[in-house]
């Protein structure tokens, strides 16, 4: 009885992952792309690898993976460009249902997500039920599947619904998280990248459960806090709370060229294209920052960050990019070449929009740059974000 109730207290974790979200998306609006070697990603010069479905997975492909080299692995791959604005749609009919089943619900990205049932229960009987529902809605509604991990806390969820994709189903009781854990390569484990996995190999710690019996003085020693936090989480230990609707603390755009920026003028246009969009985000999401910080990547992959912070919040692109400007003379923008750059705006405040206008009543300019923002939200929202630029950015 004293073990059931134990079962009883322990809480209902589901960690959902789409799989294979982008190219899973693509065959759905183009059905002849089903069981092919699907990559999506960006220019096949320069670009890198979003997602990539199964098929192409089995060649070695990989997210975050160049796609030249995607290319070079996978010749017979179908190379597709990122369709964000069409991948949200999805994913906002997926989290609509995942909402059914409790307000509990924490993204993580924009197709995976972890969900604290514990209080649905009654409602909708056990927690491997409720996962078993979700997944049939998910496929019933947008023809997409999706794995299932579920167990007493976060950590064992995400690892359970990893072993049997795609379209996986995978429970952990709390009474077996030990045994499911035990016998896991020590890479599953959150945080543990090659130079950790190599010092752990030295102390012969191969899976959880080497790790598990290892002396805790021994951990902190050689990994300090850290060593710690791999210790609990190899007893499947992990009491962190499934925390709905995080808090946004910047927003962001940046892009990769298809060539190297070579003088400033050129980075001077990216960055007022780069801060339009990041204005236009953050008055969608009625949010001003007073910190706009420039990000620079040069062709040898060496990367710097500028930033500078404004007396009063904003959300006008036109303060952005003057502040951005400001930035750029602190780089070497103009003098070597440049691969990447981009635009956030953070130290973000919220406000409705009854109240937006009062960070703008500094003086008549700015009243006029509202109205003028406003003129431009509403062509955004109805023609999509290219259909207004400034004259400078119709240049070639």
């Amino acid at each position: 009885m004293k073990n059931r109730n134990n079962q009883l207290k322990a809480r209902a974790i589901i960690h959902l992952d789409m799989d294979a979200f982008y190219p899973s998306v693509e065959a759905l609006d183009n059905p002849a792309l089903k069981g092919k070697p699907v990559i999506v990603g960006g220019s096949r010069e320069r670009g890198v690898v979003s997602s990539a479905s199964y098929e192409a997975r089995k060649f070695g492909v990989h997210s975050a993976q160049p796609m030249a080299t995607a290319m070079r692995l996978c010749p017979q791959g179908i190379f597709l460009p990122v369709r964000m604005r069409r991948y949200k749609e999805v994913s906002r009919q997926v989290f609509e249902i995942f909402y059914r089943f409790t307000p509990l619900v924490e993204p993580l990205s924009i197709d995976e997500a972890f969900l604290d049932v514990t209080g649905s229960l009654r409602l909708f009987g056990q927690p491997e039920s409720i996962a078993e529902k979700i997944k049939r809605c998910v496929l019933e509604e947008t023809g997409l599947t999706v794995s299932a991990g579920v167990a007493p806390n976060k950590f064992v969820a995400k690892i359970a619904s990893d072993m049997d994709k795609p379209d996986g189903l995978t429970i952990v009781p709390s009474d077996r998280v030990r045994e499911f854990l035990d016998p896991l390569p020590i890479e599953k484990m959150w945080g543990v990248g090659k130079a950790t996995r190599e010092a752990l190999m030295r102390l012969k710690v191969r899976t959880f459960k080497d790790l598990r019996q290892m002396p805790v003085k021994v951990l902190e020693k050689k990994f300090g806090k850290y060593g710690l936090k791999m210790h609990q989480l190899s007893m499947g230990i992990d009491e962190r709370e499934v925390v709905a609707d995080h808090e946004v603390k910047s927003i962001s755009h940046e892009e990769t060229f298809s060539q190297d920026i070579q003088d400033i003028d050129a980075g001077k246009k990216e960055i007022l294209r780069l801060s339009n969009k990041v204005a236009h985000r953050a008055r969608k999401m009625q949010a001003a920052g007073r910190t706009i910080t420039l990000k620079v990547k040069y062709s040898d992959f060496r990367q710097i960050t500028r930033a500078e912070t404004l007396s009063s919040p904003t959300d006008d692109g036109f303060e952005i990019y003057s502040t951005a400007c400001r930035l750029l003379r602190k780089t070497a923008v103009g003098m070597r070449p440049v691969r990447l750059l981009g635009i956030s705006l953070s130290q973000l405040s919220f406000h409705g929009k009854e109240s937006q206008f009062s960070l703008f009543d500094r003086d008549e300019q700015f009243k006029k740059r509202k109205s003028l923002n406003m003129a431009l939200d509403s062509l955004y929202e109805k023609h999509g974000e290219d259909s207004v630029r400034p004259g400078t950015l119709l240049e070639k």
